[in-house]
């Protein structure tokens, strides 16, 4: 069993311009068996131009980076994942085609 599990104790920060912003993502855990896909779903809210990042947290260790998004529409990927920053619909949803037991750990969805 695969557990991603979606945290919402998440960080937005905009200098300068901190009034409205929000990052939203899927709450709670994400039970998988080996093989499946995996979404889980980022959506955000600023009147500004934002970087969106994924983070990762596997047992026992920090955090790591795990995606960036910068451009509208520029697909990133890293490790089997990747997110498209779709700046129409406000969203940077980080999917995995075939999950691997490795990949048990919590996904951090975070704007600047």
């Amino acid at each position: 069993q695969i557990y991603a599990q979606g945290d919402t104790g998440l960080f937005s920060f905009s200098p300068g311009q901190t009034h409205g912003d929000s990052v939203t993502q899927t709450e709670g855990p994400v039970t998988l068996s080996e093989e499946e896909s995996l979404i889980i779903n980022c959506t955000y809210s600023t009147t500004g131009s934002p970087t969106l990042f994924w983070y990762v947290q596997y047992p026992g260790e920090g955090l790591q980076l795990l995606l960036k998004g910068v451009r509208d529409k520029e697909k990133t990927s890293h490790k089997g994942f990747e997110a498209i920053l779709q700046k129409n619909s406000k969203t940077f949803h980080l999917e995995k085609s075939s999950v691997q037991a490795s990949d048990s750990a919590v996904y951090y969805c975070a704007m600047i």
